[in-house]
């Protein structure tokens, strides 16, 4: 990495060379450098100064001979074949480098040069030489990427030239339009994300977002989407039209979220498999936005246009169709709890069977089908009310899918596929409508993920076969004490093994592992029965100690993880923590067996070294 002071010299040069030099290639070259330096581990805090400077060479108006990207805005006037390109509105702090590559897209060029390209046409319909254009699309797409709070003063403008380049008859301008479109809209998302680090008067306004997609919806997009002689132009503007805002979707016009939508369901039937790949993974990025998900016929209409994509020949289309189907059952999960019962009795038990023999078939595909498919069965598990469970139309598919499940986990497939697996368990054990604990598949579940919590060299997958563990919330729904001491035993075995990693990398993981791994066994602790006890006396008996420390760092930390999902403050872990001890103590104290007596006792203890530290750390 070379300071601003270093680069200046050089983006100077590369100016002359755009500006003066007439050969094409050595032009292409240095945008290619220009590309090269805004997209290397951007953002660079070197490079964002660089590019706020008004001129590369950072001489402003000292009489030297380098040419100052003040000569740009001369260029601007009208672009052949539209309305003039307008910067009447330009930014506080002007971008050089946006500038300079938005004149050579749009603008005509100011001389001939004597190359192949300039023709016998008049100089003021001369655009750029191709080659010259498609590479500073490339680097305004890298800017927008890598700078998105440098390019977003031009989000207007920059959306003008990717409609101009989809109005274009090449069409590898119309696709760099496309990919330009695309990433100012994923640059927008990620601005707006939750976790973002942007200040929200810093982000791009939700009314502003809007206006850019009403005009790009109001120019060439719809017709590129349509364009079935240009495929990969479809499944460009596919992606593109898949980054917008939810906020800004809720605030189109009705009959643009309708066209959405609309050209969306019928591309899923296209016959190229990347346009139908691109479209199934769109409608999957629409299924979850708010002001769509409540709608049961849009959901009802996506589910059968994957469940379509899930049958087809195309790897690619398979692998995006499953995904989007784990986001419509996230979809109709997040409509359980919000909407309760009234949009589960809205939703077609015969659309919901299909999804569940769909999701069955797809979870015995490759690892990329696999991994999403197994995600869905145990989302429309979890969705499945009593009426279903009685119905004996779903009794086997409810059985094939838990052994999906099961054989998922403790498959060789990849980790993805294994750890949605241990989360979808989780799910399953969350519906209380499901005979969990009474089943003869209840056992084959928990054997899986205890042998999995033990010894899964991957300590992500570890951490989620704990947190299925932890899920079921009665005692009834670990069987029986046998069962239940198999569980406690795992558990306890897992905190042992906590910080024997195979491979380095995963050892960063422990801390979190050890953090769900206490929780769960306090969480089994508050439901244990009396017949429980003496599995649980023993394995205190031996393994006390460790129990004893690995608890102690647990409820001091009391920190949030991000792993583990627990998320429990430090008083959340301390009530837990006595509410384990108070349950196993009442139990102790109704017991007529003194065998049965002081399993509670590491974890008083425990409680007593803590409160005593509080104590401390207080005064």
């Amino acid at each position: 990495r070379t300071g601003p002071s270093g680069e200046q010299p050089l983006c100077g040069y590369i100016e002359n060379t755009l500006f003066f030099l007439p050969d094409v290639n050595v032009r292409v070259s240095s945008l290619t450098l220009l590309g090269a330096i805004v997209s290397a581990q951007a953002p660079l805090p070197e490079v964002q100064l660089l590019l706020h400077q008004l001129t590369p060479s950072g001489l402003g108006d000292s009489g030297s001979s380098t040419p100052h990207f003040s000569g740009v805005p001369e260029r601007q006037g009208k672009a052949p074949g539209g309305p003039p390109l307008s910067m009447e509105k330009a930014p506080a702090e002007l971008c050089w480098l946006i500038r300079l590559c938005i004149s050579l897209v749009v603008l005509p060029r100011e001389d001939c040069y004597s190359d192949s390209d300039t023709g016998s046409v008049s100089n003021a319909t001369i655009l750029e030489p191709s080659p010259v254009r498609l590479e500073s699309l490339q680097v305004l797409a890298l800017l927008v990427k890598g700078y998105f709070s440098v390019s977003q003063s031009y989000l207007l403008e920059l959306g003008e030239v990717a409609c101009r380049c989809m109005e274009e008859m090449d069409p590898s301008i119309q696709l760099h339009g496309a990919k330009l479109l695309d990433e100012l809209g994923m640059g927008i998302i990620e601005q707006h994300k939750p976790d973002s680090p942007v200040a929200l008067d810093q982000r791009v306004p939700v009314a502003l977002v809007v206006t850019f997609w009403t005009r790009m919806l109001n120019g060439p997009l719809p017709g590129a989407l349509q364009n079935s002689q240009h495929p990969m132009l479809q499944t460009s503007t596919c992606n593109a039209l898949s980054s917008i805002l939810p906020e800004a979707f809720s605030g189109l016009p009705a009959d643009k979220q309708i066209l959405c939508i609309t050209v969306l369901l019928g591309l899923n039937h296209s016959e190229n498999p990347l346009v139908k790949a691109a479209a199934a993974r769109a409608l999957g990025v629409y299924v979850v936005f708010p002001c769509l998900r409540q709608d049961v016929m849009f959901v009802a209409d996506t589910a059968n246009v994957i469940l379509t994509s899930l049958s087809d020949g195309s790897p690619n289309v398979r692998a995006k169709a499953a995904w989007s189907l784990g986001n419509l059952t996230d979809t109709l999960i997040i409509n359980m709890e919000l909407l309760g019962q009234s949009f589960q009795d809205e939703f077609s038990d015969l659309l919901l069977l299909k999804m569940l023999r769909a999701a069955i078939e797809a979870s015995k595909d490759k690892n990329k089908v696999k991994s999403n498919a197994v995600r869905a069965l145990g989302n429309l598990l979890h969705f499945l009310q009593p009426v279903h469970i009685a119905n004996p139309g779903f009794s086997e598919p409810i059985e094939e899918a838990v052994q999906a499940l099961i054989s998922t986990v403790r498959s060789e497939a990849t980790m993805k596929a294994r750890w949605n697996a241990c989360y979808a368990l989780g799910n399953v054990f969350k519906n209380i409508a499901l005979p969990l604990g009474e089943a003869p598949w209840t056992a084959q579940a928990y054997d899986a993920l205890t042998s999995v919590v033990k010894s899964c060299k991957n300590f992500k997958v570890r951490i989620k076969s704990a947190a299925a563990l932890s899920v079921p919330a009665k005692r009834k729904h670990y069987g029986t004490p046998e069962q239940f001491s198999q569980i406690w035993g795992a558990l306890v075995v897992a905190l042992q093994k906590s910080e024997d990693a195979e491979d380095f990398l995963e050892f960063k993981y422990s801390t979190s592992l050890r953090t769900q791994l206490c929780h769960a066994l306090l969480h089994l602790l508050s439901l244990t029965d009396e017949a429980d006890l003496p599995a649980v006396k023993r394995t205190v008996a031996k393994h006390g100690e460790v129990i004893q420390s690995y608890m102690l760092q647990y409820v001091k930390l009391g920190a949030e993880d991000d792993e583990t999902g627990v998320g429990e403050s430090f008083c959340q872990r301390d009530e837990l923590l006595k509410k384990a001890i108070e349950h196993v103590r009442g139990i102790e104290e109704l017991s007529t067996c003194p065998m049965k007596r002081g399993a509670v006792a590491c974890l008083e203890e425990v409680l007593k070294i803590h409160s005593a530290s509080a104590r401390l750390t207080e005064t």
